[in-house]
């Protein structure tokens, strides 16, 4: 209990100096010494338990309202302190209404009690992204970005570091106020990490300045200038690795990657590294650059990594760098002496091979068999085009260079070398793209039969050539006439292997169609099915493959959601929902939240059989699944139900309702559960005889004893039982249903019911309403009240959904009879009256009143129907409606009788 006197006396002396320090019509002097005492008084208390009191005395009405804007400005700078951003998050987590803790994770120690929710976090990013009014952009993030780039190192755990990326990427970088390059947030966050791989985003540190500090020091200016020291270089990779692998972000992963690419490739690709720096450096810098080079669209992306495949730093004259092997093992970046070093970026020919070996594994990983066949063909255009001896060929018009660089001329023959001997089925699947190429240098080679660039020609032709789905009848006919005539002339001419290559491929051209069966042929496809499966392909490979970082599962999903929406005919449904119902099972939120919402598109256009495969895995009939599992495919069911609308109904409608009835009654058993809870409780009991053998009696509770003593004066003894009993309540028992499937499965009911009533049928809403009833006046255990909850909510569902019907005209074929709207009004009166869950309470009243409401309407309906012609049609001799006027005088005309003398 003294926690608690001390949290009273901590919320008391704010309010005195706060008073102080606000009050109207004080002297200046002492406003000014209540303002002064207030903030020693705020500085010196600790930061979880400032922001308790602080919550709390901001709530309405309890304190003055300029007393509660200056405990509002405090309490929202509150992440500016060292500790503010953890302590921040720390307390959402612990008092948001979703953070619970389950039965299943009762035994292990959670982060001040409370699970991490997306809803949590998603409030958390806010408080800490959003500077308030009393704060500047740049203030704000300047003092809240050293403490989110030290929760992303993990050392705090790695829950706080998803916390500290979801904040940083989705909070900061994902909004383009903050996030764009150039503003505050980007410079606070963005740039530290960014800076540390590549030197060249920023200006030279001060460590670089030669400029007299008034030390002594004596500076040598034969050595090279540390610009990045090992440890900042690997801290700098692990934080940029898990900010974007923790909580994925596709298009933020390129924004931030784009920028440090040749600086991921020289590290990715460093020769011969120790483990250790395999593991610091190597490995991350990998693993960052194959989620570029998927990500990034287009061939396009490994022309710069090609052109520069040798890349150790930069030689710009602001800032020249590279990055310098240490003699631990490590590396480190450096700003070279140019007096001894004129080139800031020195390599060695020996570089080349290993380089390309790294550029291959790289290109097997993430090119597709598209992007191998483009990316090919634009690197041979470019070598060959630097080659090409007659400027008339018209190939390529591109001005011929004075001197070609020898070193990326080498780089250029090694890697298309290395990739014709590693990718000969991916080069034919280009074959049009190869022939285009290969024609003007056949054409040109057959007049200068010693042109080197010929056998590399006859070389991509013999792979075209010979692939198996090459069609010699459907490539251009001009350029196979043309290729044909060259290979003729050059079969003819005395060049040794080369005429005898040409002539082999002339004779293999020209029956190349008939060594084929034509019944082996498959289907001819159109372009844009062609193109809608190597997007499907992608996906796949994008989602299923066990390296896979986030982000790239991400776009995966994005891919595969594409071609959801577009409809396209390449998708295999059962397939399709295979794969989803198995990323349902993990426990990454990103997945989660794609795959539900992937569900939803995929039931416009097949209903019946997304909703049959979730009820499956729902129900769980042969009891794999864990609670959680099914309670996520109850929440895309859910919204599944919402997206049909009113096309929920007939068999689908039935089934589903047919289902979550069965689900939510009392007599669901499942015996495989059923048998492993005896094992369970078997095992517990052994453990528990042991351990009282060895403790010679009554085993003592030192855990609960050390968590009374630090934990009392919040939450009372009889609470933390009444939370035991309630938490443990929810689990099976025997081998019944869990509890909080059956709240699940009737909560799921009512949004049926809401959305389509007459798509489900009076005999099954008649159950649904029956059971409920029954859930409320037989279960009335505490343990059972998220039940309660569920099943006064179906009652509810049943009143609104007769109400929309009535307001807008639909025969629904059935409804609530006086006898029937009796007996519920009746349980609803008991259960607000009695019932010991105070939400349970207030939802039986509303619901009454919704009842009260419907009971009038009705009233009034049936009043208009009896008495349709009631209304104006003259006032004071004006027509308010004349066509009803006229229909009014022809109706109640009557014949007159008059009297006559």
């Amino acid at each position: 209990m003294d926690e608690v006197k001390s949290r009273q006396a901590l919320a008391e002396k704010l309010i005195e100096l706060g008073t102080k320090a606000t009050k109207p019509g004080i002297d200046e002097s002492t406003r000014q010494n209540g303002e002064r005492e207030l903030d020693q008084l705020v500085q010196k208390t600790g930061t979880f338990t400032l922001i308790p009191a602080l919550n709390f005395l901001i709530q309405p009405g309890r304190v003055p309202p300029q007393l509660r804007s200056k405990f509002m400005e405090v309490l929202t700078r509150i992440p500016l302190r060292p500790d503010g951003v953890r302590s921040t998050a720390e307390f959402v987590f612990s008092v948001h209404p979703s953070s619970t803790v389950s039965s299943s994770e009762g035994a292990n120690p959670q982060k001040q009690g409370a699970n991490i929710t997306q809803e949590a976090l998603s409030m958390a990013a806010k408080l800490i992204a959003y500077p308030p009014r009393s704060a500047t952009p740049g203030e704000w993030y300047k003092g809240i970005a050293p403490q989110l780039l030290a929760l992303l190192d993990g050392k705090d755990g790695p829950e706080l570091m998803k916390v500290a990326a979801y904040v940083i990427g989705f909070g900061i970088l994902g909004r383009r106020q903050t996030g764009a390059p150039g503003t505050e947030g980007w410079k606070a966050v963005a740039e530290p990490i960014l800076k540390a791989i590549n030197p060249s985003l920023g200006t030279a540190p001060k460590s670089d300045s030669l400029v007299d500090d008034g030390s002594d020091e004596v500076v040598d200016l034969s050595k090279d200038t540390l610009l990045v020291p090992a440890d900042e270089l690997a801290q700098a990779l692990f934080r940029l690795q898990a900010l974007l692998i923790s909580h994925p972000n596709p298009s933020l992963s390129k924004r931030l990657l784009h920028s440090v690419i040749l600086p991921l490739w020289s590290l990715a690709s460093w020769i011969r590294p120790q483990p250790q720096c395999e593991e610091r450096y190597c490995q991350p810098a990998q693993n960052l650059l194959k989620i570029y080079l998927k990500l990034a669209t287009g061939p396009k992306r490994l022309e710069t990594v090609i052109q520069n495949l040798l890349f150790r730093g930069s030689n710009e004259e602001l800032l020249p760098w590279k990055f310098e092997a240490t003699p631990t093992g490590d590396i480190q970046i450096i700003k070279p002496r140019r007096a001894l070093d004129d080139s800031a970026v020195h390599y060695e020919w020996t570089d080349i091979d290993p380089k390309v070996d790294s550029l291959v594994e790289i290109l097997k990983a993430v090119a597709s068999q598209e992007d191998v066949s483009s990316i090919f063909t634009d690197l041979f255009s470019t070598w060959f085009s630097a080659n090409v001896k007659d400027s008339s060929t018209d190939f390529l018009g591109k001005d011929e260079q004075d001197r070609p660089d020898p070193g990326n001329q080498l780089t250029q023959i090694k890697v298309l070398q290395r990739m014709m001997d590693t990718f000969p089925s991916q080069l034919a699947s280009g074959s049009d793209s190869i022939l285009k190429m290969v024609e003007p240098i056949l054409r040109q080679g057959a007049e200068i039969v010693d042109d080197e660039t010929v056998p590399v020609a006859l070389s991509l032709l013999n792979i075209v050539v010979t692939a198996p789905e090459f069609e010699k009848a459907k490539a251009d006919k001009e350029i196979i006439q043309s290729i044909e005539t060259s290979l003729e002339r050059l079969s003819r001419a005395d060049a040794g292997d080369t005429s005898a290559t040409a002539r082999s491929l002339s004779l293999l051209l020209r029956y190349r169609d008939e060594l084929d069966d034509p019944s082996d042929k498959p289907f001819a496809s159109t372009t844009k099915q062609v193109q809608d499966r190597k997007t499907y392909d992608l996906a796949l490979s994008y989602i299923t493959q066990s390296d896979s970082p986030p982000p790239v599962r991400a776009e995966g999903l994005n891919l595969l959601q594409t071609l959801i929406v577009e409809k396209s005919p390449v998708l295999d449904i059962p397939a399709a929902l295979v794969l989803l119902s198995s990323l349902l099972q993990e426990d990454e939120d990103y997945i989660i939240l794609r795959v539900v919402k992937i569900y939803t598109q995929l039931a416009n256009k097949h209903p019946r059989t997304v909703t049959s495969d979730l009820l499956d895995h729902y129900v769980d009939g042969d009891e794999r699944s864990t609670v959680d599992t099914r309670l996520r495919f109850g929440e895309a069911l859910l919204q599944v139900i919402e997206r049909l609308g009113e096309t929920f109904a007939g068999e689908t409608a039935s089934q589903v309702a047919q289902a979550l009835l069965a689900t939510a009654g009392r007599r669901g058993h499942r015996p495989k559960t059923e048998v492993k809870q005896q094992r369970e409780e078997r095992l517990r009991q052994m453990q528990q005889e042991r351990a009282e053998k060895e403790w010679g009696g009554e085993v003592p509770s030192l855990a609960d004893d050390e968590e009374d003593d630090q934990n009392a004066a919040e939450v009372s003894k009889a609470d933390k039982e009444l939370l035991t009993q309630i938490i443990s309540g929810w689990d099976s028992k025997k081998g019944s249903e869990d509890i909080r499937i059956r709240a699940s499965a009737l909560s799921i009911l009512a949004v049926g019911i809401e959305t389509n009533i007459a798509g489900v049928g009076p005999t099954l809403v008649t159950a649904s309403v029956d059971l409920s009833a029954n859930v409320l006046t037989m279960e009335p255990g505490p343990e059972a009240g998220i039940l309660r909850r569920s099943a006064v909510l179906v009652i509810l569902a049943f009143v609104r959904a007769l109400s929309s019907a009535k307001e807008n005209g639909r025969r629904i074929g059935f409804g609530l009879t006086e006898e029937s709207s009796s007996e519920i009004r009746r349980v609803l009166s008991y259960v607000a009256g009695t019932d010991n869950d105070g939400l349970v309470r207030q939802h039986a009243r509303d619901v009454m009143e919704s009842l009260d409401n419907y009971k009038l309407g009705s009233v009034v309906s049936e009043a208009r129907a009896a008495a349709p012609d009631i209304g104006l049609t003259r006032l004071a001799g004006l027509s308010v409606d004349p066509e009803r006027t006229v229909l009014a005088d022809r109706s109640n005309a009557r014949p007159r009788i008059e009297e006559i003398e």
